[in-house]
């Protein structure tokens, strides 16, 4: 397992590889469709050079304290074009979610500069076991997609696709496609 830490540095994401096991640490952002509209429309400078979890966490309040409760990714994919965006204007270059990004646009995007991260759909409860609430943002979206600051540590991750261009999502398709066609010769 690869320990990594925020901030992350351009020279450690170049390192990672698509099938690198990550125990991820530091601050993240919870995004999804109505924060990206948000943070592309306004400035959001607190997600500058940060991290954006897919995910609309679950929580409970106990006085003046929020527990996550539940917080499993959501699907990455309606976000292509909006993560692009947000690649660029906020210099973000770690993205987590599940099902991946795979488009060649968002590859080429990453290049050298970004990685994919997924994080395993129905983990939900034991990830909001590595999280602490930091702040909230834009809590009138309500839970789901207001944006959540968010402190892990230990949060284990898969590199599915890397700063190269490589992609476990492209590679498994190509795979599957031969399968097909052998089959049904």
């Amino acid at each position: 397992m690869i320990k990594l830490n925020t901030p992350i540095k351009l020279n450690e994401i170049k390192k990672l590889r698509v099938g690198d096991e990550i125990l991820f640490s530091g601050t993240i952002f919870t995004v999804r469709d109505q924060a990206y509209n948000y943070i592309l429309k306004h400035n959001f400078s607190a997600i500058k050079n940060g991290v954006i979890y897919h995910a609309g966490p679950i929580v409970k309040q106990e006085g003046k304290k929020i527990i996550p409760i539940s917080a499993g990714p959501t699907t990455s994919t309606r976000f292509m074009e909006r993560s692009i965006k947000v690649m660029h204007k906020y210099h973000v270059n770690i993205f987590i979610g599940k099902a991946g990004m795979d488009d060649s646009k968002v590859k080429q995007a990453m290049k050298n500069k970004a990685i994919y991260l997924a994080a395993v759909g129905g983990a939900g409860v034991l990830y909001a076991q590595t999280m602490k609430i930091k702040n909230i943002y834009l809590k009138e979206l309500g839970m789901a997609d207001a944006i959540w600051e968010i402190e892990v540590k230990n949060f284990p991750l898969i590199v599915t696709m890397d700063s190269k261009g490589h992609s476990i999502y492209h590679d498994i398709y190509l795979q599957s496609k031969k399968k097909i066609k052998k089959f049904l010769k």
